[in-house]
């Protein structure tokens, strides 16, 4: 197992699909290892970024052994758990353990819109089921769920819940974690456009999006702001922004696999019912992502 510390740079990496909807396995394992080699600390496997919705839960255990290959023991892999009842996310909490997973990223309960109680029974089931550390993703901006901080405090007497993905898009939630549990929890920050913001108020890393396309420039970004080179992680930031802002949008997965298709490192296809962009949409799209590569920041041997 790989030493999981819940600190650093976490892609929720893309699942490449051929054209017939197939997993991509090829594709895969080489954006993988382009995230391996941009020094990454972990990935995230089958999260929203990763077709979680379009993927039957065989396909996601068949990604986690895939992934665990190619990683190797060199970083950590994270299976995400999006399900719709208690019973399916024990389930695969428990199949995700026997399968090599390092660790574990935890969603509310999918469709049902849970009340505070219903949803913190549900985290102890899982959290009760598996020795396997758990990362919370609190994202009331897309799914409707607020993990407030006094269901924190209930979720930190369990030892397996360790950190929380931090999407409100509150930054003042950063200070408001750390003022009330200390370390107890790592803070990951799960919003691309708040990264760098996230980073410099104290959270341990990102789990991105943009780094699927582009490892290297989030790596320098990060290695910047943690060696307390702001200036230098703000330039990265303000080039960044504008492929940052794809990862707030509804259709997130279209335009980050094109972003990452441009790199060589994805293919654009998607299962229905998204569908590939067409008109002006696909042009402002890809006109981002080609102004963006045209004016990329020459990166020197420390950043990255």
């Amino acid at each position: 197992m790989a030493d999981l510390n819940w600190k650093g740079i976490y892609p929720a990496v893309l699942t490449p699909f051929t054209e017939n909807g197939e997993i991509d396995y090829d594709m895969f394992a080489k954006n993988t290892n382009a995230q391996i080699e941009a020094g990454v600390h972990g990935i995230i496997v089958a999260g929203t970024l990763g077709d979680s919705a379009t993927l039957e839960t065989e396909e996601k255990f068949d990604l986690l052994k895939y992934a665990k290959q190619i990683v190797g023991g060199q970083i950590p892999v994270i299976l995400n758990i999006a399900e719709n009842t208690t019973k399916n996310a024990v389930s695969v909490a428990q199949k995700a353990k026997e399968l090599g997973a390092d660790g574990l990223m935890l969603l509310p309960p999918m469709r049902y819109k849970a009340d505070d109680r219903e949803v913190l029974e549900y985290f102890k089931a899982v959290a009760k089921s598996t020795d396997l550390p758990i990362l919370i993703y609190n994202n009331p901006v897309d799914y409707s769920t607020n993990v407030t901080l006094d269901m924190f405090a209930e979720l930190a007497d369990y030892p397996s819940v360790q950190a929380v993905k931090e999407s409100t898009r509150d930054l003042a939630n950063i200070t408001r974690m750390k003022n009330r549990f200390g370390d107890r929890f790592s803070i990951l920050g799960g919003v691309d456009t708040i990264c760098l913001e996230s980073l410099l108020l104290g959270a341990d890393g990102l789990v991105a999006g943009l780094v699927d396309a582009f490892p290297n420039e989030t790596m320098a970004m990060y290695n910047c702001a943690k060696n307390g080179e702001i200036q230098k992680a703000v330039e990265i930031y303000r080039w960044f922004m504008p492929l940052l802002e794809l990862d707030i949008h509804p259709k997130l997965i279209q335009y980050i696999k094109l972003a990452a298709t441009a790199e060589g490192i994805a293919t654009p296809h998607v299962r229905a019912p998204r569908l590939p962009l067409i008109g002006e949409e696909a042009e402002i799209v890809q006109k981002i992502i080609a102004d963006s590569i045209a004016t990329r920041p020459v990166l020197d041997a420390v950043q990255a």
